[in-house]
């Protein structure tokens, strides 16, 4: 390698990708573009950036399988904080199997790290920890180790485990300091920030506030009779009851539990499962239906009882039933997975969104539409190349509305 690209090199592993580019630029060997592209995506040039590095490596040698497999992690990030999900996962565990078995055991990392944050982005978080687990944090760089732990710390947020969540963005705060990028300390003191914002709202029928994080833990580990308006499910003491599906049965259960411990009326069930405000004996009927759905689901954590103006929540003895709702509900809120991808700042496709809620690319276009109506969100470019974006609610965080392992997936 020569003192040139040996600098340049340095140059981007301390996030200074101008500095690179002024050594490198009017070169057009095979690593001078492959670092030229690197440096074009830390500067957000994610389109010039990919044909940098697909031409570097048809430049480089065939035999050269070691460059070549770092062409391919490079891009494979881009595609990620591009939000192109469909990148082929194979490729990419290709490169790193080449660069381990090549002794690039620093590249190797840094694609398991990107395998494990593509997991973690569509929600897919057994396989997120399984990628981390088979890394080392205290034999990395500092800014491998900064991007390791700030992983754990997603995994640990979408689970709702504060406190290794709180030591994880420790070790990545100390980790990124010893790095010394300004945009890799950015990044964790944004996802520090997640801690002390907003994330939910306790609603019951005498007392509307605002919970953090650890508010939101405390209140899934007690007693309490929790419908939760942000992953769509009834909890009580562990136990889940997943309605993400079955949005009817939902609505009554919000509607019965912001009424506890009163009966919620009929015409407010009705209004509220059914969304029309004219209603006939046909519609009592089937509220009936649909209530003794909602009993039978429901049985495991609460009884409905019937009373003479409509219907009641009945929780087990001596525990309280209430509302886990946005923190902000409005017209948006039918589609709040979308809106907490979308509050990311990145620009998502349609078909990068239905990967990762794991539904058909049409349901999501639908909504995306919707919400455009609405002006919750904004798209650029057209046909394939178009994307959405959003952003982000100030003053709130969507951690509780990403996907998880507790959404019943």
């Amino acid at each position: 390698m020569d003192f040139l690209i040996a600098s340049a090199a340095r140059a981007l592993a301390a996030g200074d990708p101008l500095g690179a580019l002024n050594l490198i630029a009017l070169r057009g060997d095979a690593a001078a573009l492959a670092l030229g592209g690197i440096a074009m995506a830390q500067l957000g040039d994610f389109r010039r950036a990919k044909t940098l590095l697909r031409c570097a490596a048809r430049g480089f040698d065939p035999k050269d399988a070691l460059s070549r497999a770092r062409c391919v992690v490079a891009e494979a990030e881009i595609a990620l904080v591009s939000r192109e999900l469909a990148w082929p996962e194979k490729a990419l565990e290709a490169a790193r199997a080449a660069l381990q078995a090549h002794g690039d055991p620093a590249n190797a990392a840094h694609a398991r790290h990107l395998q494990a944050r593509r997991q973690l982005l569509i929600g897919r978080l057994d396989e997120a920890e399984r990628a981390l687990a088979g890394l080392d944090p205290a034999g990395l760089a500092p800014a491998s180790r900064a991007v390791h732990e700030l992983i754990a710390a997603g995994i640990a947020l979408r689970r709702l485990r504060m406190q290794p969540a709180r030591a994880a963005l420790a070790r990545a705060e100390l980790a990124a300091g010893h790095a010394g990028i300004p945009a890799l300390t950015a990044e964790v003191e944004s996802a520090s920030r997640v801690l002390s914002t907003p994330a939910a709202r306790l609603v019951a029928r005498d007392e509307q506030r605002l919970l953090l994080l650890d508010d939101v833990e405390a209140l899934l580990a007690s007693d309490t009779l929790v419908v939760d308006a942000c992953r769509h499910a009834v909890r009580e003491a562990g136990v889940m009851v997943p309605l993400a599906s079955r949005p009817v049965l939902f609505a009554l259960a919000r509607a019965l539990a912001q009424a506890w411990p009163r009966p919620a009326p009929r015409e407010t069930l009705i209004a509220q499962a059914f969304r029309t405000a004219y209603f006939d004996e046909t519609h009592r009927a089937r509220l009936r239906v649909e209530i003794g759905r909602l009993r039978a689901a429901l049985r495991p954590v609460a009884g409905i009882v019937a009373a003479r103006n409509g219907f009641a929540l009945k929780p087990r003895e001596g525990r309280r039933a209430v509302v886990l709702a946005r923190p902000v509900d409005d017209a948006g809120r039918e589609h709040g997975a979308i809106l907490a991808f979308l509050a990311d700042g990145e620009a998502w496709s349609s078909s990068a969104l239905a990967l990762a809620l794991n539904t058909s690319q049409r349901t999501v276009q639908r909504a995306l539409d919707e919400l455009a109506a609405t002006d919750k969100v904004q798209s650029r470019g057209q046909g394939r190349a178009r994307r959405w974006m959003t952003p982000p609610v100030p003053g709130f965080t969507t951690t509780l509305l990403l996907p998880a392992g507790l959404a019943g997936r």
